[in-house]
């Protein structure tokens, strides 16, 4: 059976949702959807979204989105160049982003981060966030973003970004 790739697929995250047999291969990641993700989408830090397939409420894969800042000095002088001098610029921080080991290799982490890259782009043009921001786990992860030409902070190699004016162009 071939997996749905939908955007009306993806939700937030509800109660209803199956997130105890969701096993992405990392236990944190696990562990932080079935027992943090909820709170935090409560609380308001994080909003967490998942993929499902029509009439089942399991959790194929999911992602957070948050508000965040960054100090300017940590971009690239090329981007520093063409930005305002605050101290401080707003972001939108891609938390997390996990597959289930079930549908590992179908292209849904592309498809979950097209997705994340595609949200955050709405909500800049209500809040502004200059840039999607991720915090890669690994090398693994740093590739997969790297791919999708995420580029490095200057003093933290493994928090990656892309501007949002470079978004907007893959939506145009």
């Amino acid at each position: 059976m071939a997996l749905a790739l939908a955007a009306e697929h993806v939700h937030t995250l509800e109660k209803a949702h199956d997130r105890k047999s969701f096993d992405c291969g990392n236990d944190d990641l696990n562990r932080y959807l079935r027992e943090q993700a909820r709170q935090d989408a409560e609380r308001r830090v994080a909003a967490p979204f998942v993929l499902t397939q029509p009439g089942s409420p399991a959790v194929l894969g999911f992602y957070t989105l948050s508000a965040s800042i960054i100090p300017v000095d940590e971009l690239p002088p090329d981007l520093m160049k063409r930005l305002p001098r605050y101290g401080q610029l707003p972001v939108t921080l891609l938390g997390r982003l996990a597959v289930d080991r079930s549908v590992g290799g179908q292209g849904v982490g592309e498809f979950l981060l097209v997705d994340a890259l595609r949200r955050s782009l709405e909500a800049a043009q209500q809040i502004a966030a200059m840039a999607v921001i991720v915090d890669a786990k690994d090398k693994r992860a740093e590739s997969f973003y790297r791919h999708f030409d995420f580029r490095p902070f200057q003093q933290t190699p493994l928090r990656l970004f892309l501007p949002m004016g470079q978004i907007a162009k893959l939506f145009a």
